[in-house]
Formats: C-alpha cells, sequence, structure tokens
C-alpha cells in the first residue's frame, strides 16, 4: 500500500492550496483517508478525514476554512485548504486505515498506512 501526497508549497497569508492524496494497493472506502499535520516541536495534530467513503471530519481549529473529498473509483482525496494563516505552516501528513471506528478517528496512532508527507508554508 502506497499513499501519495503531493499539493504543499508556500502561500501568502490569506491564500489557498490544494492538498492531494492518491492511494495504490488497497482500497479504504470503509474506512478513512484523511490528512494530519506537525509543526516543528509540536504534536502531530488532527486535520480533516473523511470516513466509509462520505462522512468529513475536521479538526477544531479549521473553522470552515478547509473541505476535504474523496473520490471512490480514483481512490483520493483532496483537502481544499482556504483563508491560510502562518499558524497552519507545518507537514502535512496523508493517512488512511482500513477498518478504523468514528470514536479513533482524530487520533495519528490508529492509522496504519501514511504518505510521505508536504511541506505548507504560509509566509508573506
Amino acid at each position: 500500500v502506497q499513499l501519495q501526497a503531493s499539493g504543499g508549497g508556500l502561500v501568502q497569508p490569506g491564500g489557498s492550496l490544494t492538498l492531494s492524496c492518491a492511494a495504490s494497493g488497497r482500497t479504504f472506502s470503509n474506512g478513512a483517508m484523511g490528512w494530519f499535520r506537525q509543526a516543528p516541536g509540536k504534536d502531530r495534530e488532527f486535520v480533516a478525514v473523511v470516513w466509509r467513503g462520505g462522512n468529513s471530519y475536521y479538526g477544531d481549529f479549521v473553522k470552515g476554512r478547509f473541505t476535504i473529498s474523496g473520490d471512490k473509483a480514483k481512490n483520493t482525496v483532496n483537502l481544499q485548504m482556504n483563508s491560510l494563516e502562518p499558524e497552519d505552516s507545518a507537514v502535512y501528513y496523508c493517512a488512511a486505515d482500513s477498518g478504523i471506528i468514528l470514536s479513533s478517528l482524530r487520533d495519528w496512532l490508529n492509522y496504519d498506512y501514511w504518505g510521505q508527507g508536504t511541506q505548507v508554508t504560509v509566509s508573506s
């Protein structure tokens, strides 16, 4: 199983970025695919996830700025990030798990598969 993440980069405050993650070797339509992030010196933080092909969940800090979407046919998940702030700067990791339950979605320890991470930097 491989998760290939892409779409990070440098953006000014208030700008937008879209992250994409493509899974190969396994489907996760009955599990979860989503994103965590980790800034230097901080714990890995839950960002957003699509669970069982349709339900979306977000970290508390998102506050309506991000939208996650999944494509079952392509086995991909995208994260549209708007109104980015310097505090959003981090390495963003795609994560997936085939059998995760709802109560476990926000804990990165419960995910079996990880992408390589993509850097997002929000700076003027």
